[in-house]
């Protein structure tokens, strides 16, 4: 399923699976095949138009996992799906290379796509393209300081070089879906990511793309509202309608039957 270009209101879900040991919120739960192909499932028949699969967390104090984990920890799970729209969330060239030999709908990078080797690849493939913005430029995420004032200047300037370098590289302008980052991946500084989630039609119109916002259980929820993870529904769901009525046209959730009831009632009431 290609996550199209912009053309309406109508916002689209990505659900989370992650198939790892150490993920925030989830760690541990999904890494046996037979849990992860089940979630996923149970995500898709409750609204998920797509399902991105993680096989590495980048939060700051996650393992490094090697390519040749999270093909191993990929593999039976894609296998085990077809028939749904599946997306890979994987930084390293080589878990990308399997996953459009495996025939993906979409690859999710929190580096945006940073090793311009493997453009010519990635030209060659006909799957989407979800390129992160991320203050960090390499690996997972960081604590790093970032300025409010100047973070959506950053984030443009970004998305123009990188846009412009896959397109150079013959990559089709249309595959490509535009994600901001959220949480640390824009600074350990709260306001970053509002500033963002404020910009996100100024961002959407500068790009003519679509854009995909994932603020799902994010500590910077957790700081604004002083809860603790368990509690982080209710914050998530807040950002992600605003997310909605904001235009974006994909939000990556963990919840993804609250957020497709709570977009039900909000296009009622619209």
């Amino acid at each position: 399923m290609p996550l199209s270009a912009p053309n309406g209101p109508t916002t689209k879900i990505l659900g989370i699976v992650n198939v790892t040991r150490d993920s925030f919120s989830d760690g541990g739960l999904y890494l046996d095949p037979d849990n992860a192909v089940a979630h996923a499932r149970a995500l898709f028949q409750s609204g998920a138009a797509m399902v991105d699969l993680g096989p590495a967390s980048t939060h700051p104090d996650a393992e490094a996992v090697t390519a040749l984990e999270e093909i191993r920890r990929l593999e039976p799970v894609v296998d085990a799906l077809a028939g749904v729209p599946l997306s890979i969330d994987t930084y390293l060239t080589q878990t990308q290379r399997w996953a459009m030999q495996a025939g993906v709908d979409a690859i999710n990078d929190i580096q945006g796509f940073a090793d311009p080797e493997f453009y010519p690849e990635l030209a060659a493939g006909d799957c989407t393209l979800i390129v992160m913005h991320s203050i960090q430029r390499g690996g997972k995420a960081t604590r790093a300081a970032s300025d409010p004032a100047t973070i959506y200047t950053e984030v443009v300037a970004f998305f123009e070089r990188r846009i412009g370098d896959l397109v150079r590289a013959g990559v089709a302008r249309e595959r490509l879906v535009l994600d901001p980052g959220m949480g640390f991946f824009l600074g350990r500084d709260p306001n970053s990511s509002l500033a963002i989630l404020r910009a996100l039609p100024r961002l959407r119109e500068r790009f003519g793309l679509p854009v995909l916002v994932s603020v799902s259980r994010k500590s910077f929820l957790r700081r604004i509202t002083g809860c603790e993870l368990e509690q982080s529904g209710p914050p998530t769901l807040a950002a992600e309608l605003y997310c909605a009525r904001q235009g974006a046209d994909w939000i990556r959730t963990h919840d993804v039957g609250a957020l497709s009831g709570g977009l039900a009632v909000q296009a009622r009431l619209a």
